[in-house]
């Protein structure tokens, strides 16, 4: 009698598979692989194009004396090494004493702009979390600084704060009698304020629209409970929404320090070509020291001075903000 082996029925048929189809899984993992590169491709082409290209010109240029003299060729301007950032940071001489101000004017008017518009962004959206008639049209209202050109807003600013018929003046002089005759509000120390608002008035709606966006992520369970245990509104804001929105903040406050430390449209556009001593920011100051004096290497070494300290402030700043998170974490 012979015997017959049966498979047990719970025992699937193992089947080896053939070579192409074992290479089938490799090619369609590799293709995953690859896509997110393929997809980053055209932003990194057009990146290198207008921002990598242009930044290592100006480095190179930065080595350069390059004068009008040889502007119309600057490949054949002499090199002169380090000259130019001996002369940038001098701040015994003229040029080092003017550049060191205008840092320093920058990082008040830094500090001031985004804590500013972090705090009116940050108050105006937790206003608006709660529903009532209006909403809507508040929200839209708190988007128009953000959404109109720069340009466009800056030069209606620009009229505004004129001293004869702007609408500053009529206000606060014609209309509620403040102060003894129209004050200047473009030149002079005034000038510091006047860039102040503009910036602050541009900047803070993105501040706005960044944390209303962060708040949708906290679950309202939180503040019924924070509020059955007889929590009030500023202990919620306290202990449950400012801490929930402290990854949003960290990148909103990078954002928008760069921006603003950056920020050449406003002042070229509110006082033009030269700034008052008292607004000039440094990324104006960069474009007058190369293009009013003709001094491109002085000034590309000036931007490249620039950019790092933004890569070191920023490097720090990314460390810190990591180094909390991974502590509040534990």
């Amino acid at each position: 009698m012979t015997e017959t082996a049966v498979a047990h029925p719970t025992e699937p048929a193992v089947r080896k598979a053939t070579p192409g189809e074992a290479r089938a899984p490799r090619r369609s993992g590799r293709r995953r692989i690859a896509l997110p590169y393929l997809l980053l491709l055209p932003a990194l082409l057009l990146e290198l194009l207008v921002h990598l290209v242009p930044m290592l010109m100006g480095i190179v240029m930065s080595f350069k004396e390059l004068t009008q003299f040889y502007i119309r060729n600057w490949g054949e301007a002499p090199w002169s090494g380090l000259d130019n950032y001996t002369v940038a940071i001098d701040f015994d001489a003229p040029v080092g004493q003017a550049l060191l101000k205008s840092f320093l004017t920058t990082c008040l008017f830094t500090l001031l702009s985004v804590g500013l518009c972090w705090f009116l962004g940050t108050a105006a959206a937790i206003f608006l979390q709660e529903n009532f008639r209006g909403r809507g049209f508040l929200r839209t209202l708190f988007l128009v600084p953000y959404a109109l050109p720069v340009y466009a807003a800056v030069i209606t600013w620009a009229f505004m704060f004129q001293r004869d018929n702007g609408l500053i003046n009529h206000v606060l002089h014609d209309q509620l009698g403040i102060g003894d005759s129209p004050a200047f509000w473009l030149i002079g120390d005034n000038a510091f304020y006047t860039l102040l608002v503009v910036s602050v008035w541009k900047g803070w709606p993105f501040a706005f629209l960044t944390v209303m966006a962060g708040l949708q992520n906290i679950p309202r369970d939180m503040y019924e409970a924070a509020a059955l245990d007889g929590a009030g509104v500023w202990k919620q804001i306290r202990h449950i929404t400012l801490p929930s929105l402290r990854s949003v903040n960290q990148v909103l406050v990078l954002v928008l320090f760069l921006w603003t430390f950056n920020d050449f449209n406003t002042p070229f556009v509110l006082f033009g070509k030269a700034a008052p001593e008292s607004a000039d920011l440094i990324s104006l100051h960069i474009y007058q020291s190369s293009f009013q004096t003709w001094n491109f290497g002085t000034g590309s070494a000036m931007s490249v001075l620039l950019l790092l300290f933004l890569l070191v402030v920023t490097g720090v700043y990314l460390l810190l903000t990591s180094r909390g998170r991974k502590t509040s974490d534990v």
